[in-house]
């Protein structure tokens, strides 16, 4: 019969002592850009209702459903690249596009002015949305050029 009592001490003569090293290593390098990812899910939220909250989804419709299509897209977004962060790097450059386009949007979509606070929620909240890719970007490319 073997002996599976408890024995305090040291694992290193464990045989997945490395392994599990490694991959504790791993989530502990891909954990800032996992915060980083969600902002980019409160970030979505927010553009998602901003068009109800800055009170202008009665006069610019348009504007408001473009903000609600793009801060799903965002959070959703978000969400899947906080759950494997080591994996996203491609869905930033996605990211980051989905941000200049709440910065250009109020010019774009608006067929007449879109008024000063949809505009500086947009672009606010666009620079906010491209602060965040990039800087999850750079952190996950600083990571992969150390391992």
């Amino acid at each position: 019969m073997s002996d599976v009592s408890h024995r305090p001490g040291d694992i290193r003569g464990h045989p997945d002592a490395t392994e599990m090293r490694e991959r504790y290593s791993q989530i502990l390098q891909t954990r800032g850009v996992a915060a980083v990812e969600e902002l980019v899910i409160l970030a979505g939220i927010y553009a998602a209702v901003s068009g109800w909250v800055v009170h202008f989804s009665a006069a610019r419709p348009e504007l408001a459903l473009s903000n609600l299509v793009t801060g799903i897209a965002l959070a959703i977004l978000g969400l899947c690249m906080s759950m494997a962060p080591e994996r996203s790097q491609d869905l930033n450059f996605v990211v980051l596009a989905l941000g200049v386009w709440l910065i250009l949007s109020p010019w774009v979509v608006a067929t007449a002015d879109a008024g000063t606070g949809a505009i500086l929620s947009n672009v606010i909240t666009g620079a906010c949305v491209c602060l965040f890719a990039l800087t999850a970007g750079g952190l996950l490319m600083s990571k992969t050029r150390k391992t």
